[in-house]
C-alpha cells in the first residue's frame, strides 16, 4: 500500500523535486477546481493565465480567458 502511494506521489509531484526556481508563469485550466493553486500563485507573485467559466471571478488571474473548460 505504501509503494502504491509513493508511486502516485512521484507521478504527480516528482517534477517539483528538480525545480531550482519558481516558474515564470502558471496556466490553470479550471479556476474553481484549482483555487488553492491560484491563491498560492498570487501569494508568491507568479503570473497566472486561467481558462475559466464566465461565472467565475475574472479578477483573480492576471490573464483570464473565458472558455468552456469541459470541452
Amino acid at each position: 500500500m505504501l509503494k502504491r502511494q509513493l508511486s502516485r506521489l512521484q507521478t504527480y509531484l516528482g517534477g517539483i523535486k528538480y525545480m531550482t526556481r519558481l516558474p515564470d508563469i502558471i496556466i490553470i485550466v479550471d479556476q474553481q477546481e484549482e483555487y488553492t493553486a491560484l491563491r498560492e500563485c498570487i501569494t508568491l507573485g507568479i503570473p497566472t493565465i486561467c481558462l475559466i467559466y464566465t461565472n467565475s471571478d475574472l479578477d483573480l488571474a492576471d490573464i483570464s480567458i473565458p472558455a468552456n473548460d469541459d470541452a
